[in-house]
């Protein structure tokens, strides 16, 4: 079995997605995933620091602590709900908006 001669390549990125990512389908679907739970956290800490507001002070706007708004703005955390993050759009004076995008533009390569 031959295979296929590659660039060579210096870009670590390029590097890692080969070692671990390339022809590994359920590897790049638990990126992409990783890449939508920091998205989502990123956005909350992120519009929660542009009002000027810290956790705690959001938490008692949404009607829950300030562990929950810990937990929401971390990038580990893969429990957002579509309720939790309606309540915090509301406290934000912000709306939600959802899209749904072919898979076939889903990320394939880092």
């Amino acid at each position: 079995m031959s295979k296929t001669k590659r660039t060579p390549t210096s870009d670590a990125v390029a590097i890692l997605h080969r070692r671990y990512y390339e022809g590994r389908p359920e590897r790049l679907a638990a990126l992409e995933e990783a890449r939508a739970n920091d998205n989502v956290a990123r956005k909350i800490t992120t519009l929660r620091l542009q009002t000027g507001l810290t956790q705690r002070q959001l938490a008692k706007l949404v009607g829950t602590t300030a562990s929950v708004i810990c937990r929401l703005e971390s990038a580990d955390y893969e429990g957002h709900s579509l309720a939790m993050l309606q309540r915090i759009a509301d406290a934000l004076k912000q709306r939600i908006e959802i899209r749904f995008v072919p898979a076939s533009k889903r990320l394939q390569h880092v």
